[in-house]
Protein backbone atom coordinates (compact mmCIF):
# COMPACT_ATOMS: atom_id res chain seq x y z
CA UNK A 1 0.00 0.00 0.00
CA UNK A 2 2.87 2.05 0.08
CA UNK A 3 2.59 3.51 -3.37
CA UNK A 4 -1.14 4.69 -2.61
CA UNK A 5 -0.35 6.78 0.28
CA UNK A 6 0.88 9.45 -2.15
CA UNK A 7 -2.78 9.47 -3.50
CA UNK A 8 -4.75 12.54 -3.70
CA UNK A 9 -8.27 13.55 -3.53
CA UNK A 10 -9.08 13.57 -7.52
CA UNK A 11 -10.99 17.56 -7.16
CA UNK A 12 -9.23 20.16 -5.20
CA UNK A 13 -12.54 22.64 -5.79
CA UNK A 14 -10.26 26.51 -4.91
CA UNK A 15 -11.69 28.21 -1.69
CA UNK A 16 -12.86 31.25 -3.82
CA UNK A 17 -15.62 28.91 -5.43
CA UNK A 18 -18.86 29.37 -4.62
CA UNK A 19 -21.83 26.88 -3.71
CA UNK A 20 -24.77 27.21 -5.18
CA UNK A 21 -27.68 25.50 -6.65
CA UNK A 22 -28.25 26.18 -10.09
CA UNK A 23 -31.95 26.07 -11.63
CA UNK A 24 -32.36 26.95 -15.20
CA UNK A 25 -34.69 30.17 -15.72
CA UNK A 26 -37.59 30.09 -17.67
CA UNK A 27 -38.48 33.06 -19.80
CA UNK A 28 -41.78 33.87 -20.80
CA UNK A 29 -41.84 37.31 -22.02
CA UNK A 30 -39.30 39.56 -22.94
CA UNK A 31 -40.05 41.65 -19.76
CA UNK A 32 -38.91 38.37 -17.93
CA UNK A 33 -35.15 38.84 -19.20
CA UNK A 34 -34.28 42.05 -17.77
CA UNK A 35 -35.31 40.83 -14.34
CA UNK A 36 -32.48 41.47 -12.03
CA UNK A 37 -32.89 38.51 -10.88
CA UNK A 38 -32.63 36.59 -13.98
CA UNK A 39 -29.50 38.58 -14.54
CA UNK A 40 -27.93 37.96 -11.44
CA UNK A 41 -28.28 33.84 -12.03
CA UNK A 42 -26.58 34.58 -15.26
CA UNK A 43 -23.36 36.20 -14.37
CA UNK A 44 -23.33 33.60 -11.84
CA UNK A 45 -23.79 31.05 -14.68
CA UNK A 46 -20.93 32.55 -16.61
CA UNK A 47 -18.40 32.78 -14.12
CA UNK A 48 -19.28 28.71 -13.34
CA UNK A 49 -18.41 28.41 -16.81
CA UNK A 50 -14.90 30.61 -16.99
CA UNK A 51 -14.01 28.87 -13.55
CA UNK A 52 -14.27 25.77 -14.83
CA UNK A 53 -12.42 26.57 -18.32
CA UNK A 54 -9.76 27.29 -16.32
CA UNK A 55 -9.55 24.95 -13.73
CA UNK A 56 -8.23 21.92 -13.74
CA UNK A 57 -8.63 19.18 -16.81
CA UNK A 58 -8.87 15.52 -17.02
CA UNK A 59 -5.15 15.08 -17.89
CA UNK A 60 -4.58 17.09 -14.62
CA UNK A 61 -5.17 13.81 -13.28
CA UNK A 62 -3.31 11.62 -15.00
CA UNK A 63 0.06 13.15 -16.00
CA UNK A 64 3.08 11.99 -14.57
CA UNK A 65 4.65 15.02 -13.61
CA UNK A 66 4.16 15.23 -9.61
CA UNK A 67 4.69 18.98 -9.21
CA UNK A 68 2.32 20.75 -11.78
CA UNK A 69 1.40 24.07 -11.31
CA UNK A 70 -2.37 24.65 -12.62
CA UNK A 71 -4.11 27.93 -13.53
CA UNK A 72 -7.45 29.23 -11.41
CA UNK A 73 -9.80 31.54 -11.74
CA UNK A 74 -8.90 35.67 -11.46
CA UNK A 75 -5.25 34.73 -12.62
CA UNK A 76 -4.21 32.91 -9.52
CA UNK A 77 -2.20 29.84 -8.78
CA UNK A 78 -2.05 26.73 -7.19
CA UNK A 79 0.29 23.75 -7.13
CA UNK A 80 -1.51 20.29 -7.39
CA UNK A 81 -0.22 16.78 -6.98
CA UNK A 82 -1.08 14.44 -10.05
CA UNK A 83 -2.85 11.45 -9.62
CA UNK A 84 -0.71 8.61 -10.16
CA UNK A 85 3.26 8.74 -8.63
CA UNK A 86 5.23 9.23 -10.91
CA UNK A 87 7.25 5.88 -9.81
CA UNK A 88 3.89 4.13 -9.02
CA UNK A 89 4.73 1.29 -11.90
CA UNK A 90 8.32 1.18 -11.42
CA UNK A 91 10.00 -2.41 -10.90
CA UNK A 92 12.63 -1.27 -8.32
CA UNK A 93 14.69 -4.01 -9.20
CA UNK A 94 12.49 -6.77 -8.45
CA UNK A 95 13.10 -10.36 -10.08
CA UNK A 96 10.76 -11.66 -12.39
CA UNK A 97 10.74 -15.28 -13.11
CA UNK A 98 8.91 -16.47 -16.36
CA UNK A 99 7.07 -19.84 -17.52
CA UNK A 100 5.96 -19.77 -21.21
CA UNK A 101 3.60 -22.53 -22.73
CA UNK A 102 2.69 -23.29 -26.07
CA UNK A 103 3.44 -22.39 -29.61
CA UNK A 104 6.57 -19.99 -30.38
CA UNK A 105 4.49 -17.48 -30.46
CA UNK A 106 4.22 -17.14 -26.64
CA UNK A 107 8.11 -17.44 -26.17
CA UNK A 108 8.02 -14.03 -28.74
CA UNK A 109 5.26 -12.61 -26.18
CA UNK A 110 7.60 -13.43 -23.26
CA UNK A 111 10.53 -11.62 -24.61
CA UNK A 112 8.28 -8.69 -25.53
CA UNK A 113 6.62 -9.13 -21.76
CA UNK A 114 10.09 -8.85 -20.60
CA UNK A 115 11.11 -5.99 -22.36
CA UNK A 116 8.36 -4.00 -21.46
CA UNK A 117 9.46 -4.76 -17.71
CA UNK A 118 13.07 -4.44 -17.58
CA UNK A 119 12.36 -0.60 -19.55
CA UNK A 120 10.34 0.08 -15.88
CA UNK A 121 13.48 -1.54 -13.79
CA UNK A 122 12.46 -5.22 -13.35
CA UNK A 123 15.31 -8.05 -13.24
CA UNK A 124 14.39 -11.33 -14.86
CA UNK A 125 15.71 -14.39 -13.22
CA UNK A 126 15.75 -17.70 -14.15
CA UNK A 127 15.51 -19.41 -10.41
CA UNK A 128 11.74 -19.73 -9.53
CA UNK A 129 13.01 -19.14 -5.71
CA UNK A 130 13.98 -15.62 -6.03
CA UNK A 131 11.73 -14.48 -8.12
CA UNK A 132 8.91 -11.75 -6.69
CA UNK A 133 6.74 -11.83 -9.83
CA UNK A 134 6.10 -15.08 -11.45
CA UNK A 135 4.33 -14.84 -15.17
CA UNK A 136 2.68 -17.91 -16.84
CA UNK A 137 2.45 -17.22 -20.59
CA UNK A 138 -0.21 -19.55 -21.70
CA UNK A 139 -2.18 -21.48 -24.03
CA UNK A 140 -5.37 -21.94 -24.50
CA UNK A 141 -5.84 -23.99 -28.16
CA UNK A 142 -6.56 -27.47 -25.87
CA UNK A 143 -8.19 -28.15 -22.85
CA UNK A 144 -5.08 -29.91 -21.48
CA UNK A 145 -2.87 -26.81 -22.30
CA UNK A 146 -4.71 -24.93 -19.72
CA UNK A 147 -5.23 -27.66 -16.96
CA UNK A 148 -1.59 -27.54 -16.73
CA UNK A 149 -1.76 -24.11 -16.22
CA UNK A 150 -4.28 -24.85 -13.37
CA UNK A 151 -2.37 -27.21 -11.56
CA UNK A 152 0.97 -24.96 -11.81
CA UNK A 153 -0.99 -22.54 -10.29
CA UNK A 154 -1.69 -24.44 -7.04
CA UNK A 155 1.24 -24.60 -7.11
CA UNK A 156 3.20 -21.65 -7.47
CA UNK A 157 0.21 -20.59 -4.69
CA UNK A 158 1.47 -22.70 -2.11
CA UNK A 159 5.03 -21.99 -2.55
CA UNK A 160 3.23 -17.85 -2.27
CA UNK A 161 2.21 -19.10 1.23
CA UNK A 162 4.98 -20.15 2.56
CA UNK A 163 6.99 -17.49 1.81
CA UNK A 164 9.16 -15.68 4.51
CA UNK A 165 7.29 -12.61 5.98
CA UNK A 166 10.43 -10.45 5.67
CA UNK A 167 10.13 -10.57 2.08
CA UNK A 168 7.49 -8.47 0.07
CA UNK A 169 3.97 -11.04 -1.39
CA UNK A 170 5.04 -12.77 -4.44
CA UNK A 171 2.77 -11.49 -7.16
CA UNK A 172 1.60 -14.64 -9.79
CA UNK A 173 0.45 -13.10 -13.33
CA UNK A 174 -1.39 -14.98 -15.75
CA UNK A 175 -0.72 -13.37 -19.56
CA UNK A 176 -1.74 -14.95 -22.79
CA UNK A 177 -4.90 -16.40 -24.56
CA UNK A 178 -5.43 -18.42 -21.55
CA UNK A 179 -5.92 -14.80 -19.85
CA UNK A 180 -8.36 -13.45 -22.43
CA UNK A 181 -10.53 -16.78 -22.67
CA UNK A 182 -11.14 -17.37 -18.82
CA UNK A 183 -10.72 -13.69 -17.20
CA UNK A 184 -13.55 -14.28 -14.86
CA UNK A 185 -12.17 -18.15 -13.46
CA UNK A 186 -8.38 -17.09 -12.74
CA UNK A 187 -9.81 -13.90 -10.67
CA UNK A 188 -12.38 -16.24 -8.91
CA UNK A 189 -11.08 -19.41 -8.64
CA UNK A 190 -9.68 -19.52 -5.43
CA UNK A 191 -7.82 -16.05 -5.61
CA UNK A 192 -4.82 -17.82 -7.08
CA UNK A 193 -3.77 -14.99 -9.41
CA UNK A 194 -2.72 -11.23 -9.30
CA UNK A 195 -2.32 -9.94 -12.33
CA UNK A 196 -4.09 -10.80 -15.77
CA UNK A 197 -2.94 -9.82 -18.79
CA UNK A 198 -3.90 -10.72 -22.32
CA UNK A 199 -2.14 -10.63 -25.36
CA UNK A 200 -2.49 -7.02 -25.99
CA UNK A 201 -1.89 -5.78 -22.87
CA UNK A 202 1.63 -6.18 -21.91
CA UNK A 203 1.92 -2.63 -22.10
CA UNK A 204 -0.25 -2.22 -19.42
CA UNK A 205 2.18 -4.38 -17.07
CA UNK A 206 3.79 -2.31 -15.03
CA UNK A 207 0.58 -0.33 -14.27
CA UNK A 208 -1.16 -4.02 -13.55
CA UNK A 209 1.55 -5.27 -11.09
CA UNK A 210 1.29 -1.75 -9.09
CA UNK A 211 -2.16 -2.05 -8.70
CA UNK A 212 -1.55 -5.78 -7.28
CA UNK A 213 1.16 -3.99 -5.05
CA UNK A 214 -1.91 -2.57 -3.08
CA UNK A 215 -3.48 -6.15 -2.53
CA UNK A 216 -5.90 -5.68 -4.91
CA UNK A 217 -6.42 -8.08 -8.22
CA UNK A 218 -5.76 -6.18 -11.45
CA UNK A 219 -6.41 -7.73 -15.05
CA UNK A 220 -6.57 -5.75 -18.65
CA UNK A 221 -7.61 -8.42 -21.35
CA UNK A 222 -8.75 -5.69 -23.85
CA UNK A 223 -8.24 -6.66 -27.89
CA UNK A 224 -6.62 -4.33 -30.25
CA UNK A 225 -7.25 -3.52 -33.79
CA UNK A 226 -3.83 -2.01 -34.18
CA UNK A 227 -1.15 -3.39 -31.17
CA UNK A 228 2.14 -5.32 -32.56
CA UNK A 229 4.78 -3.86 -30.71
CA UNK A 230 6.18 -2.71 -33.33
CA UNK A 231 8.44 0.00 -31.45
CA UNK A 232 9.48 -2.78 -28.78
CA UNK A 233 12.83 -4.40 -28.84
CA UNK A 234 11.93 -8.06 -27.67
CA UNK A 235 14.61 -9.58 -25.11
CA UNK A 236 15.83 -12.40 -26.89
CA UNK A 237 16.46 -14.87 -24.04
CA UNK A 238 17.71 -17.84 -25.92
CA UNK A 239 20.15 -20.58 -24.61
CA UNK A 240 22.95 -20.89 -27.08
CA UNK A 241 22.25 -17.29 -28.68
CA UNK A 242 22.41 -18.47 -32.03
CA UNK A 243 18.49 -17.98 -33.16
CA UNK A 244 16.16 -16.24 -32.60
CA UNK A 245 12.31 -15.76 -33.42
CA UNK A 246 10.78 -12.05 -34.42
CA UNK A 247 7.03 -11.75 -34.67
CA UNK A 248 5.72 -10.19 -37.88
CA UNK A 249 1.51 -10.32 -37.40
CA UNK A 250 -1.02 -11.09 -34.86
CA UNK A 251 -4.52 -12.45 -34.78
CA UNK A 252 -6.01 -14.53 -37.21
CA UNK A 253 -9.03 -13.74 -39.75
CA UNK A 254 -9.59 -17.64 -40.87
CA UNK A 255 -11.95 -18.21 -38.16
CA UNK A 256 -11.41 -22.14 -38.53
CA UNK A 257 -14.30 -23.56 -36.69
CA UNK A 258 -12.33 -25.73 -34.35
CA UNK A 259 -10.07 -22.71 -33.49
CA UNK A 260 -9.88 -20.35 -30.19
CA UNK A 261 -6.88 -18.16 -31.66
CA UNK A 262 -9.12 -15.27 -33.22
CA UNK A 263 -11.31 -15.16 -29.68
CA UNK A 264 -7.70 -14.76 -28.05
CA UNK A 265 -5.77 -12.53 -30.20
CA UNK A 266 -7.85 -10.84 -31.94
CA UNK A 267 -8.06 -10.03 -35.64
CA UNK A 268 -5.16 -9.81 -38.38
CA UNK A 269 -2.50 -6.82 -38.24
CA UNK A 270 1.03 -6.79 -39.49
CA UNK A 271 3.62 -5.00 -38.11
CA UNK A 272 5.83 -2.09 -40.59
CA UNK A 273 7.69 -3.74 -42.57
CA UNK A 274 11.00 -1.25 -41.62
CA UNK A 275 10.59 -2.28 -37.50
CA UNK A 276 10.93 -5.84 -39.00
CA UNK A 277 14.24 -5.27 -40.93
CA UNK A 278 16.04 -3.28 -38.23
CA UNK A 279 14.88 -5.67 -36.01
CA UNK A 280 16.78 -8.76 -37.78
CA UNK A 281 19.48 -6.39 -38.67
CA UNK A 282 20.49 -6.29 -35.11
CA UNK A 283 20.21 -9.62 -34.54
CA UNK A 284 22.84 -10.38 -37.51
CA UNK A 285 25.00 -7.61 -35.78
CA UNK A 286 24.83 -9.82 -32.49
CA UNK A 287 25.91 -12.78 -34.34
CA UNK A 288 22.47 -14.68 -35.02
CA UNK A 289 22.65 -17.21 -37.34
CA UNK A 290 18.86 -18.33 -37.53
CA UNK A 291 15.81 -16.01 -38.05
CA UNK A 292 11.89 -17.83 -37.38
CA UNK A 293 9.61 -14.53 -38.54
CA UNK A 294 6.77 -15.90 -36.32
CA UNK A 295 2.28 -15.05 -36.68
CA UNK A 296 -0.83 -17.10 -36.17
CA UNK A 297 -1.49 -17.42 -40.16
CA UNK A 298 2.28 -15.74 -40.76
CA UNK A 299 2.21 -15.75 -44.40
CA UNK A 300 -0.75 -13.90 -44.61
CA UNK A 301 1.45 -10.97 -43.68
CA UNK A 302 0.49 -7.30 -45.10
CA UNK A 303 1.55 -3.86 -44.28
CA UNK A 304 -0.55 -1.41 -45.04
CA UNK A 305 1.36 1.22 -42.55
CA UNK A 306 2.08 3.38 -45.47
CA UNK A 307 0.50 4.80 -48.25
CA UNK A 308 2.80 4.12 -50.63
CA UNK A 309 2.24 0.21 -50.15
CA UNK A 310 -1.64 0.67 -50.44
CA UNK A 311 -1.89 -0.46 -54.61
CA UNK A 312 -5.04 -1.83 -56.17
CA UNK A 313 -3.73 -5.60 -56.16
CA UNK A 314 -5.84 -8.40 -54.71
CA UNK A 315 -4.45 -10.64 -52.38
CA UNK A 316 -3.37 -13.73 -54.14
CA UNK A 317 -3.94 -17.39 -52.96
CA UNK A 318 -3.02 -20.71 -53.53
CA UNK A 319 -4.79 -21.88 -56.45
CA UNK A 320 -8.31 -23.87 -55.69
CA UNK A 321 -7.98 -22.11 -52.09
CA UNK A 322 -10.80 -19.43 -50.60
CA UNK A 323 -11.28 -17.66 -47.62
CA UNK A 324 -14.91 -16.39 -45.19
CA UNK A 325 -13.54 -12.98 -45.43
CA UNK A 326 -13.67 -10.96 -48.52
CA UNK A 327 -10.14 -10.82 -50.87
CA UNK A 328 -8.15 -7.90 -49.54
CA UNK A 329 -6.41 -5.34 -51.56
CA UNK A 330 -2.84 -3.70 -51.72
CA UNK A 331 -0.12 -3.79 -49.16
CA UNK A 332 3.34 -5.18 -48.57
CA UNK A 333 2.84 -8.91 -49.19
CA UNK A 334 5.19 -11.63 -47.37
CA UNK A 335 6.73 -12.36 -50.88
CA UNK A 336 7.95 -8.37 -50.27
CA UNK A 337 9.32 -9.29 -47.07
CA UNK A 338 11.14 -12.65 -47.45
CA UNK A 339 12.94 -10.96 -50.22
CA UNK A 340 14.27 -8.32 -47.86
CA UNK A 341 15.01 -9.73 -44.68
CA UNK A 342 17.06 -12.37 -47.06
CA UNK A 343 19.00 -10.03 -48.23
CA UNK A 344 20.45 -8.25 -44.58
CA UNK A 345 22.65 -11.56 -44.05
CA UNK A 346 23.07 -14.13 -46.86
CA UNK A 347 25.04 -15.94 -44.22
CA UNK A 348 21.29 -16.23 -42.05
CA UNK A 349 18.68 -19.03 -42.04
CA UNK A 350 15.55 -17.62 -42.70
CA UNK A 351 12.45 -19.76 -41.33
CA UNK A 352 8.72 -18.73 -40.80
CA UNK A 353 5.82 -20.51 -38.80
CA UNK A 354 2.88 -21.17 -38.83
CA UNK A 355 1.55 -20.41 -42.20
CA UNK A 356 -1.71 -21.83 -44.15
CA UNK A 357 -2.42 -23.47 -47.01
CA UNK A 358 -4.18 -20.83 -48.61
CA UNK A 359 -1.01 -18.04 -48.88
CA UNK A 360 1.47 -19.73 -50.88
CA UNK A 361 1.02 -18.14 -54.45
CA UNK A 362 3.80 -19.01 -56.82
CA UNK A 363 5.98 -15.70 -55.84
CA UNK A 364 6.50 -16.99 -52.92
CA UNK A 365 7.59 -20.94 -53.81
CA UNK A 366 10.23 -19.10 -56.38
CA UNK A 367 11.23 -17.16 -53.89
CA UNK A 368 12.30 -20.06 -51.20
CA UNK A 369 13.81 -22.09 -53.86
CA UNK A 370 15.99 -19.37 -55.87
CA UNK A 371 17.38 -18.15 -52.49
CA UNK A 372 19.90 -19.88 -50.60
CA UNK A 373 19.03 -18.50 -47.12
CA UNK A 374 15.60 -19.03 -47.05
CA UNK A 375 14.99 -22.86 -45.48
CA UNK A 376 13.67 -25.01 -48.41
CA UNK A 377 11.38 -26.51 -45.20
CA UNK A 378 7.32 -25.53 -45.15
CA UNK A 379 4.83 -26.38 -42.73
CA UNK A 380 1.35 -27.11 -44.65
CA UNK A 381 -1.52 -28.05 -41.60
CA UNK A 382 -4.08 -29.98 -43.63
CA UNK A 383 -5.61 -30.62 -40.40
CA UNK A 384 -7.66 -33.62 -42.07
CA UNK A 385 -7.17 -35.63 -45.30
CA UNK A 386 -11.42 -35.72 -46.46
CA UNK A 387 -12.88 -32.87 -47.69
CA UNK A 388 -16.37 -33.65 -45.69
CA UNK A 389 -14.67 -33.00 -42.50
CA UNK A 390 -12.71 -30.04 -43.99
CA UNK A 391 -15.62 -28.23 -45.07
CA UNK A 392 -17.12 -28.86 -41.47
CA UNK A 393 -13.62 -27.10 -39.93
CA UNK A 394 -14.14 -23.82 -42.30
CA UNK A 395 -10.78 -24.69 -43.89
CA UNK A 396 -11.21 -23.04 -47.43
CA UNK A 397 -10.45 -26.15 -49.63
CA UNK A 398 -11.02 -29.38 -50.37
CA UNK A 399 -8.44 -32.68 -50.33
CA UNK A 400 -7.58 -32.38 -53.67
CA UNK A 401 -6.73 -28.92 -53.54
CA UNK A 402 -4.42 -29.41 -50.78
CA UNK A 403 -2.52 -32.25 -53.55
CA UNK A 404 -2.52 -30.06 -55.91
CA UNK A 405 -1.13 -27.47 -54.11
CA UNK A 406 1.81 -30.38 -52.22
CA UNK A 407 2.61 -31.31 -56.09
CA UNK A 408 3.06 -27.14 -57.21
CA UNK A 409 5.25 -27.09 -53.99
CA UNK A 410 7.67 -30.07 -55.05
CA UNK A 411 7.83 -29.01 -58.39
CA UNK A 412 9.05 -25.96 -57.97
CA UNK A 413 11.20 -26.86 -54.50
CA UNK A 414 12.58 -30.47 -55.34
CA UNK A 415 14.56 -30.48 -52.25
CA UNK A 416 11.67 -29.23 -50.42
CA UNK A 417 10.93 -30.47 -46.96
CA UNK A 418 7.28 -30.86 -45.86
CA UNK A 419 5.50 -30.85 -42.09
CA UNK A 420 1.99 -30.52 -40.65
CA UNK A 421 -0.42 -30.56 -38.04
CA UNK A 422 -3.85 -32.64 -37.65
CA UNK A 423 -6.65 -33.14 -35.86
CA UNK A 424 -7.72 -36.46 -35.00
CA UNK A 425 -11.93 -37.15 -34.15
CA UNK A 426 -13.08 -33.40 -35.11
CA UNK A 427 -16.98 -33.15 -35.02
CA UNK A 428 -18.83 -36.24 -36.89
CA UNK A 429 -16.12 -37.53 -38.04
CA UNK A 430 -16.58 -40.69 -39.70
CA UNK A 431 -14.09 -44.22 -39.52
CA UNK A 432 -13.92 -43.49 -43.49
CA UNK A 433 -12.83 -39.37 -43.04
CA UNK A 434 -10.19 -41.03 -40.46
CA UNK A 435 -9.23 -43.22 -43.34
CA UNK A 436 -8.41 -40.64 -45.74
CA UNK A 437 -6.74 -38.62 -43.35
CA UNK A 438 -4.06 -41.43 -42.78
CA UNK A 439 -4.11 -42.23 -47.06
CA UNK A 440 -3.24 -38.20 -47.36
CA UNK A 441 -0.07 -38.84 -45.20
CA UNK A 442 1.13 -41.58 -46.62
CA UNK A 443 0.48 -40.05 -49.72
CA UNK A 444 2.46 -36.42 -48.77
CA UNK A 445 5.42 -38.08 -46.91
CA UNK A 446 5.45 -35.22 -44.52
CA UNK A 447 8.51 -35.45 -42.12
CA UNK A 448 7.36 -33.57 -38.91
CA UNK A 449 4.09 -34.17 -37.80
CA UNK A 450 2.07 -32.06 -34.64
CA UNK A 451 -0.75 -34.54 -34.17
CA UNK A 452 -3.60 -33.91 -31.37
CA UNK A 453 -7.02 -35.32 -30.62
CA UNK A 454 -9.61 -32.50 -31.22
CA UNK A 455 -11.07 -30.22 -28.04
CA UNK A 456 -13.98 -28.44 -27.98
CA UNK A 457 -13.43 -24.65 -27.45
CA UNK A 458 -15.59 -22.42 -26.20
CA UNK A 459 -16.56 -19.41 -28.55
CA UNK A 460 -15.39 -21.08 -31.51
CA UNK A 461 -18.04 -21.70 -34.50
CA UNK A 462 -18.39 -25.75 -33.60
CA UNK A 463 -19.14 -25.14 -29.92
CA UNK A 464 -22.27 -23.93 -30.98
CA UNK A 465 -22.87 -25.32 -34.15
CA UNK A 466 -21.70 -28.89 -34.30
CA UNK A 467 -21.28 -31.50 -32.19
CA UNK A 468 -18.48 -33.07 -30.45
CA UNK A 469 -19.65 -36.97 -30.83
CA UNK A 470 -16.69 -39.02 -31.19
CA UNK A 471 -16.03 -40.71 -27.94
CA UNK A 472 -12.78 -39.97 -26.56
CA UNK A 473 -11.43 -43.36 -26.94
CA UNK A 474 -11.68 -43.27 -30.22
CA UNK A 475 -10.31 -40.01 -30.57
CA UNK A 476 -7.45 -41.55 -28.76
CA UNK A 477 -7.34 -45.05 -31.14
CA UNK A 478 -7.59 -43.02 -34.32
CA UNK A 479 -4.64 -40.44 -32.87
CA UNK A 480 -2.61 -43.36 -32.43
CA UNK A 481 -2.92 -44.66 -35.58
CA UNK A 482 -2.07 -41.30 -37.33
CA UNK A 483 1.33 -40.85 -35.24
CA UNK A 484 2.16 -44.63 -35.98
CA UNK A 485 2.15 -43.59 -40.13
CA UNK A 486 3.81 -40.61 -39.39
CA UNK A 487 6.39 -42.36 -38.14
CA UNK A 488 6.66 -45.05 -40.82
CA UNK A 489 7.19 -42.15 -43.50
CA UNK A 490 9.64 -40.02 -41.27
CA UNK A 491 11.62 -43.51 -41.15
CA UNK A 492 11.31 -44.14 -44.87
CA UNK A 493 12.18 -40.53 -45.60
CA UNK A 494 15.23 -40.31 -43.20
CA UNK A 495 17.02 -43.60 -44.62
CA UNK A 496 16.82 -42.48 -48.10
CA UNK A 497 19.18 -39.60 -46.45
CA UNK A 498 22.25 -42.11 -45.34
CA UNK A 499 25.68 -42.00 -47.19
CA UNK A 500 24.53 -37.91 -47.94
CA UNK A 501 25.77 -34.77 -46.39
CA UNK A 502 23.92 -31.96 -44.68
CA UNK A 503 25.11 -28.46 -43.91
CA UNK A 504 24.27 -28.09 -39.91
CA UNK A 505 24.19 -25.30 -37.70
CA UNK A 506 25.13 -26.10 -34.46
CA UNK A 507 22.85 -25.71 -31.32
CA UNK A 508 25.34 -27.21 -28.95
CA UNK A 509 25.89 -30.41 -27.09
CA UNK A 510 23.55 -33.25 -27.05
CA UNK A 511 20.45 -33.49 -24.78
CA UNK A 512 21.71 -37.23 -24.22
CA UNK A 513 25.38 -37.41 -23.92
CA UNK A 514 28.16 -34.49 -23.64
CA UNK A 515 30.63 -36.53 -25.95
CA UNK A 516 28.12 -35.50 -28.86
CA UNK A 517 26.60 -32.03 -30.51
CA UNK A 518 23.60 -31.23 -31.91
CA UNK A 519 22.42 -28.98 -34.62
CA UNK A 520 19.61 -28.55 -37.60
CA UNK A 521 19.81 -29.24 -41.40
CA UNK A 522 18.01 -26.82 -43.86
CA UNK A 523 14.78 -28.55 -43.37
CA UNK A 524 14.98 -28.89 -39.78
CA UNK A 525 15.95 -32.20 -39.18
CA UNK A 526 17.81 -33.09 -35.77
CA UNK A 527 21.54 -34.26 -36.29
CA UNK A 528 23.71 -36.04 -33.85
CA UNK A 529 27.42 -35.63 -34.45
CA UNK A 530 30.60 -36.19 -32.28
CA UNK A 531 31.99 -33.43 -30.39
CA UNK A 532 35.36 -33.39 -32.18
CA UNK A 533 37.72 -30.65 -33.72
CA UNK A 534 36.98 -30.67 -37.93
CA UNK A 535 38.70 -28.99 -40.50
CA UNK A 536 38.65 -25.28 -41.51
CA UNK A 537 38.29 -25.54 -44.86
CA UNK A 538 37.46 -28.58 -47.48
CA UNK A 539 40.92 -30.99 -47.76
CA UNK A 540 42.77 -28.51 -45.22
CA UNK A 541 44.99 -30.18 -42.22
CA UNK A 542 43.95 -27.38 -40.06
CA UNK A 543 41.32 -27.92 -37.57
CA UNK A 544 39.20 -26.08 -35.14
CA UNK A 545 36.96 -27.04 -32.32
CA UNK A 546 33.48 -26.89 -33.10
CA UNK A 547 30.84 -24.32 -31.01
CA UNK A 548 27.52 -23.30 -31.28
CA UNK A 549 26.29 -21.13 -33.80
CA UNK A 550 28.86 -22.51 -36.37
CA UNK A 551 27.95 -24.45 -39.67
CA UNK A 552 29.62 -27.49 -40.50
CA UNK A 553 29.15 -30.19 -43.14
CA UNK A 554 27.92 -33.45 -41.55
CA UNK A 555 27.97 -37.18 -43.68
CA UNK A 556 24.94 -39.22 -42.58
CA UNK A 557 25.48 -42.62 -41.62
CA UNK A 558 22.51 -43.51 -39.53
CA UNK A 559 18.92 -42.61 -39.19
CA UNK A 560 15.71 -43.05 -36.98
CA UNK A 561 12.15 -41.46 -37.77
CA UNK A 562 12.86 -38.50 -35.71
CA UNK A 563 17.10 -37.77 -35.93
CA UNK A 564 19.80 -38.60 -38.08
CA UNK A 565 23.26 -39.22 -37.17
CA UNK A 566 26.72 -38.48 -38.60
CA UNK A 567 30.40 -37.20 -38.77
CA UNK A 568 31.33 -33.80 -39.56
CA UNK A 569 33.27 -33.14 -41.99
CA UNK A 570 34.57 -29.45 -42.12
CA UNK A 571 33.42 -26.08 -41.29
CA UNK A 572 31.24 -24.48 -43.71
CA UNK A 573 28.52 -21.24 -44.23
CA UNK A 574 25.68 -20.96 -46.04
CA UNK A 575 27.45 -19.03 -48.64
CA UNK A 576 30.20 -21.12 -49.20
CA UNK A 577 27.55 -24.24 -49.78
CA UNK A 578 25.26 -23.65 -52.37
CA UNK A 579 21.46 -25.59 -52.04
CA UNK A 580 22.26 -27.34 -55.52
CA UNK A 581 25.74 -27.63 -55.65
CA UNK A 582 26.07 -31.26 -55.45
CA UNK A 583 27.27 -32.15 -52.24
CA UNK A 584 23.90 -31.63 -50.38
CA UNK A 585 22.07 -34.55 -50.05
CA UNK A 586 19.30 -34.53 -52.86
CA UNK A 587 16.84 -34.49 -50.28
CA UNK A 588 17.29 -32.48 -46.52
CA UNK A 589 14.38 -33.47 -44.29
CA UNK A 590 13.38 -32.60 -41.02
CA UNK A 591 13.28 -33.61 -37.58
CA UNK A 592 9.84 -35.58 -36.93
CA UNK A 593 8.48 -34.37 -33.67
CA UNK A 594 5.10 -36.14 -33.00
CA UNK A 595 3.16 -34.44 -30.28
CA UNK A 596 -0.15 -35.73 -28.52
Amino acid sequence: MGHFKTLKPLFKVPKHWVSFTFTKPRCCSNSANTNPATREKRRTVEEFKSQLSSGPSFKSFIQADPTRKTSAAHGQWSEEKSYLSEDLDLGNSRKVYFETYGCQMNVSDTEIACSILQSKGYHRTSDLKEADVVLLVTCSVREKAEQTIWNRLQQLTAMKKKRPKSQAPMKIGILGCMAERLKTELLEREKLVDVIAGPDAYRDLPRLLAVSDGGHQASNVLLSLEETYADIMPVHHTAQGHSAFVSIMRGCDNMCSYCIVPFTRGRERSRPISSILEEVRILSNQGVKEVTLLGQNVNSYRDTSEEQFCGPNMTQLSRGFKTIYRTKQGGLRFSDLLDRVSHIDPDMRIRFTSPHPKDFPDEVLHLIAERGNICQQIHLPAQSGSSRVLKAMRRGYTREAYLDLVSNIKRIIPEVSLSSDFISGFCEETEEDHQQTLSLIREVGYNVGFLFAYSMRKKTHAFYRLQDDVPAEVKQRRLEECISVFREEAARVNVALIGGTQLVLVEGESKRSSQDLCGRTDGNMKVIFPKEDVAVHPAESNTAPVHAGDYVLVKISSATSQSLRGRALHHSSLRSTEKHSGLMNTLPLSETELRH
